[in-house]
């Protein structure tokens, strides 16, 4: 593991004995809705707290892709319908925060898909973005998934799938498309969803931040 990631640990480390940690949101430019789930951030806050005994603030920091204070959080979420716009600084800046030791998840609001993959090729042109297998680990951290990514909404019908970007042997990037995590996570009066189904876009979603305190090493992917 690089030094810069091991820094980042230690100061993670630090900060969660200091006080609550903050999941956050990042805000891009483009005109896509980036605030689309309002409530599931902190739902998902509060379910990692209860079931896999972490300790989050139910506020939700907004932290944009140029910021330096994207240093401060281990997550960032992502997440909209529409377009996203990186320019070269706010690129640069992700990189830097991902091969620190960071972590960003995408979750495909639906209509997302065709401007996110070419904005996070500015972030890093060297990569492509792969399906992890169903044996990935992230998919049996607190919870059980042997058929990997859960389907959460129908949207076209396809099934659900997760993509990853690995940058030297460790998974920086979950970018989940047509499986709608964060509307999961939303409020049940928000899309109605059953508490089945909200259930295990949460226990996905704390395999995701259960996997960033844990990271595995990616290299056979």
């Amino acid at each position: 593991m690089r030094i810069s990631a091991i820094l980042f640990y230690v100061f993670v480390s630090l900060a969660v004995q200091a006080q609550d940690m903050q999941l956050a949101l990042m805000k891009y430019r483009g005109g896509g809705d980036w605030y689309a789930n309002p409530t599931s951030l902190p739902n998902l806050a509060r379910f990692c707290n209860e079931q896999i005994g972490t300790s989050f603030s139910d506020q939700i920091a907004t932290v944009e892709p140029g910021d330096q204070i994207l240093f401060n959080y281990p997550f960032i979420h992502m997440t909209g319908h529409g377009n996203v716009i990186f320019d070269a600084e706010e690129a640069q800046n992700l990189r830097n925060y991902l091969i620190a030791g960071g972590f960003l998840h995408i979750d495909d609001n639906y209509g997302m898909d065709p401007y996110i993959r070419p904005q996070m090729k500015k972030v890093f042109p060297e990569l492509d973005f792969i399906e992890l297998p169903k044996s990935h680990p992230i998919f049996s951290q607190a919870f059980k998934f042997p058929n990997g990514i859960p389907k959460i909404h129908v949207h076209d019908n396809k099934a659900a799938q997760a993509f990853g970007l690995i940058y030297e042997g460790r998974l920086v990037c979950l970018y989940t498309y047509e499986t709608d995590l964060g509307d999961g996570w939303e409020d049940q009066r928000v899309h109605n969803d059953s508490e089945e189904t909200r259930l295990k876009a949460l226990q996905m979603g704390a395999n995701i931040i259960s996997y960033i305190f844990a990271p595995q090493r990616d290299d056979e992917l």
